[in-house]
């Protein structure tokens, strides 16, 4: 059995380049985003789960045409060529394409990877010459950044978001603002709950009473003002 190939396809136009030779290794990383809220009489603030961030894929790709190199029964260069015509197909998927107005989506495959993507970043390093300064050798290190359909994702896959339309056990001491804290994440938004219960006093709230929590964004049914 051959040794498999990674490959980057342009999902627009259909194409692949392929990599001369497989990175030695790659890089994943994905992070997500909390917000802090500081709640006086706390020993921590409280955290919020506001968003997620794209996936990271990381790896460097390197590219020779100092000797005859071939794949498949296919020539990929001339030996002694310019390694710049093997780098371009790849710094070339950061071009805008004038039927989306955009970058291309790509597909990273290798092996069980399958990554859907854009390429965010190349640093090219050009490390061997010709006796007349043309590179033959170089070092690419690129950044792709997953890629999800935002329409797509809309349709198909159910937000998570916290449904704050319930009620809540006041305790001891504790303040509108304080509540808002606690259950949106942020105790500027006291007043939906303050309006909602008729609450004249925020910050004397009766220990035991049971409050209804509205889901936000609210209405101000005085103003009109939306909140949250």
């Amino acid at each position: 059995m051959g040794l498999e190939k990674a490959h980057i396809r342009n999902t627009i136009t259909g194409e692949d380049v392929q990599v001369m030779f497989n990175p030695e290794d790659y890089t994943l990383s994905r992070d997500m985003n909390y917000a802090q809220a500081a709640v006086p009489g706390l020993s921590a603030p409280i955290t919020q789960f506001v968003n997620g961030n794209v996936p990271t894929l990381e790896m460097e790709l390197f590219l020779d045409t100092y000797e005859l190199h071939s794949s498949g029964g296919s020539v990929l260069n001339q030996a002694g060529s310019d390694v710049r015509t093997l780098t371009s197909k790849v710094t070339n998927l950061m071009e805008i394409d004038s039927s989306t107005h955009a970058p291309p989506v790509l597909v990273f495959a290798w092996g069980s990877l399958t990554f859907t993507c854009v390429l965010a970043r190349v640093t090219q390093k050009f490390v061997m010459f010709r006796p007349d300064g043309v590179p033959v050798r170089a070092r690419l290190q690129a950044t792709f950044h997953g890629f999800q359909n935002g329409d797509t994702e809309s349709k198909e896959i159910k937000r998570q978001t916290a449904d704050y339309t319930k009620s809540y056990l006041v305790g001891q001491g504790e303040t509108v603002s304080a509540i808002a804290a606690r259950v949106y994440g942020n105790a500027e938004f006291w007043r939906p709950i303050a309006i909602e219960n008729s609450v004249v006093y925020p910050d004397s709230v009766r220990q035991g009473a049971r409050l209804v929590i509205p889901m936000l964004p609210y209405q101000d049914p005085d103003t009109g003002e939306v909140i949250g």
